[in-house]
């Protein structure tokens, strides 16, 4: 009923193949595409008239929607909070987290602020400080037209309200 080569790989034993025994291999590459409606009219209709003279890709197309009726239906159950919860636990924790994050954020303005000074004041040519502003500019330009756009989208946001 069921005819199953076996397929030689390089490396490691034999395996069966996926491909269905009719031979038509674009229908089985197709078939997720054509349950979902995700296909063009034309795979569609190629997918759909092989369906009809294949029993063996019928069966498969039926396994496919039943697996995925089921996958539809199964509700998750959401663990509590505290069962996957990626904030520190303990005051200690917590403190050195934050006191960490404050560090390496005090620093990099720190570092940025005197590298800013050293290229203005500095003996480098007008190109050289025109690169390094320039480069900044754009930069902080960029972050701003993003945070803008963040700004204009975030109230009908459907993922807004998604919690882990």
């Amino acid at each position: 009923m069921n005819e199953r080569k076996t397929v030689r790989q390089a490396t490691g034993p034999p395996r069966e193949s996926t491909r269905p025994p009719c031979g038509r291999r674009f229908a089985e590459e197709l078939l997720s595409g054509y349950l979902d409606g995700a296909l063009t009219q034309g795979d569609e209709q190629r997918v759909r008239l092989h369906l009809e003279d294949c029993a063996e890709c019928r069966a498969r197309v039926e396994e496919m929607s039943k697996l995925r009726e089921v996958i539809m239906t199964t509700r998750f159950q959401t663990p509590a909070d505290d069962q996957w919860d990626e904030t520190p636990r303990g005051a200690a924790s917590h403190l050195t987290r934050s006191a960490g994050w404050l560090l390496v954020a005090a620093w990099l303005a720190c570092m940025t602020c005197f590298v800013l000074w050293e290229v203005a004041t500095g003996p480098q040519g007008w190109f050289e400080k025109s690169l390094v502003f320039g480069g900044l500019l754009g930069l902080a330009l960029l972050f701003v037209s993003v945070l803008l756009d963040r700004l204009r989208v975030m109230p009908g946001d459907r993922y807004r309200g998604v919690q882990k």
